[in-house]
């Protein structure tokens, strides 16, 4: 292809992956498929790594982040960022609105903009003639920290201003100011999958955003679900506004996410009554807001109005009333996981929180009940904000009578009696007994959700009734599912059964890596299930690795390799893997054919280690598979080239011993050009 025609195809696919990205995070109205809109990424990321002269700063390329920072920079930011004044209810709206009367001239009419007060980070925002050039954290107001590389990989964040037929055209220098958060459900399906890999999780959305956007790492805030929304426009030379209803109408113009519940009213009286319903309709919103911003519209008076201290007086926050209520801890029952842990459970005096009926509250473990000194009988403070179940915050030691007890935490498992243990380093108390019914029922439970094996009309009843029946005694027994031994068992008729069977075979044809986080390893969810089928593409790699090859591979640890490592150990569970291979399930990934057609590095083995100055492991790995190259975990004599970054560590040096070849970040890109034009030639002679 030439030059010319190159650069025409990038623009295009910019453009077109800008319009995609736009209609499916602003929008909300997906115009393609994940798959579809990924192939487009991956053929401009091609291009622009054969030809790096086609990378353009707004690239969507960028957002998939990349590199690690010593620290972040200050920015001092174009204008304070303001701090609010509170109110919470309709008589300190009243006040706040006199007040700002008593500034203004008699005959000034005032019109209203509330908005949700989303629960995330502040970031400041700077695009220089229509390209985002720089972004920064709130900080003191006065001082942020530059996070542009990070917000660079937020899914909804224009890299480039989009200039639409008849609206406005992108302002020399335009400064906006917007929230970076997360949804709930992406929230908590993130904390699920960090449980399971035995990793941080975190309190709420406001923390995650904040500990996702201050990563030195960019590459692993690119792999979190952030998002943003911008609320106002701080500066916008030659952009004439008048009003923060214009300001939201302009920055949508302009490709920004802003928050569709955002209203504009002509009557205090109005906007609390709007503030109270919103109080009530706010649990079902797919985000997090602890309140509304209420601000007079029109910029003539909030400049006229200013501000005193760090808060401007023409707007303030409509705090809700939080969700706790004090009800009494009436015991504490023990649950059993599908790993062994055993988990405490509140049973609490039946208590109404944000129009749900709670009687359950999460405990966590005993080191949770000892810190917080929480007794059976107490009355305790109760919070829900968001959770399935909610929790427990704190004992009213005030209201004690002497009859309260601690709870000693059973030194046997309440389901099997098996005696149970507690790992060295670790807060969690766990039953050793693979075959414990409840451990049973629960890995059923998980073995057949979506995220795993996906086994349809298959539920937590079923996996409590077919092991009570001793129709399952194990994952393997499930997979080997016939109609005859479902018939007369109570809720499964003729129909039921074939749909049973045949969800059963279909699963079946799960990939290896959905099969990896179906056995329910302890820290080996869905990411980390995937990432270990890469590095072993077979379960009996897999299931021979050492300690070290596990520890070699990215987002796997000391914790999880030995989880792995114990697991495979069992007598029971290699059974269980047999019996499973012996059903039909995939114990491998299905390899291709032969390299592809031109490809330069087929046959080289690859290791990579240490931090490469711009790419991030996973980029490079890909651009290696790309060009036919196979990437492994260890170093080894079979290994053609090591890939050292910084702080390579000891593989450095038996790659060294071995005699690999070793190179850089240089080198690597050198010898995927020299491939790359070896492509182009073979693909050319045919």
């Amino acid at each position: 292809m030439a030059a010319k025609d190159l650069e025409t195809r990038a623009a295009r696919l910019r453009e077109a992956i800008q319009r995609y990205s736009h209609a499916y995070y602003v929008l909300d109205q997906p115009e393609i498929s994940d798959p579809e809109f990924d192939r487009l990424l991956r053929e401009l990321a091609e291009l622009e790594d054969v030809h790096p002269g086609l990378a353009t700063a707004d690239s969507p390329t960028r957002r998939v982040g990349g590199g690690v920072a010593e620290r972040f920079a200050k920015v001092r930011h174009p204008a304070p960022m303001l701090s609010l004044g509170n109110a919470f209810n309709a008589g300190d709206l009243s006040a706040w609105c006199e007040r700002a009367r008593k500034l203004l001239p008699s005959n000034s009419p005032l019109n209203f903009v509330v908005e949700p007060k989303i629960d995330g980070l502040t970031v400041v925002l700077q695009y220089k003639n229509g390209v985002f050039v720089q972004g920064a954290t709130r900080g003191d107001g006065e001082v942020g920290e530059d996070v542009t590389v990070n917000l660079q990989a937020i899914g909804g964040l224009p890299l480039q201003i989009l200039v639409k037929t008849g609206g406005p055209a992108a302002p020399p220098l335009l400064v906006v100011r917007g929230e970076v958060y997360i949804r709930r459900d992406d929230f908590a399906r993130f904390n699920q999958e960090q449980q399971e890999r035995g990793e941080r999780t975190y309190a709420n959305p406001r923390n995650f955003a904040a500990g996702s956007l201050r990563q030195l790492d960019s590459s692993i805030t690119a792999a979190r679900p952030l998002r943003l929304w911008a609320y106002q426009v701080v500066q916008a030379d030659g952009l004439e506004l008048e009003s923060q209803w214009q300001a939201l109408e302009a920055l949508r113009d302009l490709g920004f996410p802003v928050c569709s519940e955002a209203r504009r009213f002509d009557a205090l009286a109005d906007v609390a009554r709007h503030c109270e319903g919103f109080a009530e309709r706010r649990a079902a919103l797919p985000f997090e807001t602890d309140g509304l911003v209420v601000k007079i519209d029109e910029f003539a008076l909030q400049e006229r109005l200013g501000a005193v201290g760090n808060a401007p007086r023409w707007a303030i926050a409509y705090k809700f009333p939080t969700e706790e209520v004090v009800t009494r801890l009436l015991g504490i029952r023990i649950n059993v996981g599908r790993t062994g842990v055993l988990k405490p459970v509140a049973e609490l005096e039946a208590v109404e929180i944000g129009g749900v009926v709670v009687r359950n509250a999460t405990l966590h473990n005993e080191e949770y009940l000892r810190e917080r000194d929480l007794r059976i009988g107490d009355h305790v403070l109760v919070r829900r904000a968001g959770e399935v179940i909610p929790q427990v915050l704190r004992p009213l030691p005030e209201l004690r009578t002497g009859e309260e007890r601690a709870l000693i935490m059973p030194t046997h498992c309440p389901t099997c009696a098996d005696a149970v243990v507690r790992h060295e380093g670790e807060v969690d108390t766990y039953c050793p007994n693979a075959a414990c019914p409840a451990q049973l029922v629960r890995l059923i439970e998980y073995f057949v959700s979506r995220a795993a094996m996906d086994i349809a009309g298959f539920g937590p009843r079923q996996a409590e009734q077919f092991v009570e029946l001793g129709l399952v005694r194990d994952v393997a027994d499930l997979c080997v599912l016939e109609a005859s031994q479902l018939e007369g068992v109570e809720g499964f008729g003729p129909k039921r059964i074939e749909n049973l069977v045949q969800a059963v075979r279909a699963a079946r044809e799960r990939p290896y890596s959905r099969l990896l986080t179906a056995l329910g390893i302890r820290g080996v969810g869905t990411v980390v299930a995937e990432t270990l089928a890469a590095a072993f593409p077979s379960m009996d790699e897999l299931a021979s690795a050492a300690v070290e090859a596990l520890c070699a591979v990215d987002g796997v640890g000391p914790k999880i390799a030995d989880n792995v490592l114990e697991w495979f150990a069992s007598p029971r569970n290699r059974s269980i893997v047999q019996r499973l291979a012996d059903a039909g399930l995939a114990m491998k990934d299905e390899q291709p054919a032969g390299p592809v057609a031109g490809a330069a590095l087929a046959g080289k083995i690859f290791v990579l280690t240490g931090t490469l100055p711009t790419l991030s492991r996973e980029v490079a790995a890909a651009r290696i598979r790309m060009q036919g190259g196979k990437v492994t975990a260890s170093v080894s004599a079979k290994t053609d080239y090591l890939i050292a970054g910084e702080s390579p560590g000891s593989k450095l040096q038996k790659a060294e011993s071995l005699g690999v070849t070793t190179l850089d970040e240089a080198g690597l890109n050198a010898l995927l050009a020299d491939g790359a034009e070896k492509i182009s030639s073979t693909r050319a002679d045919r």
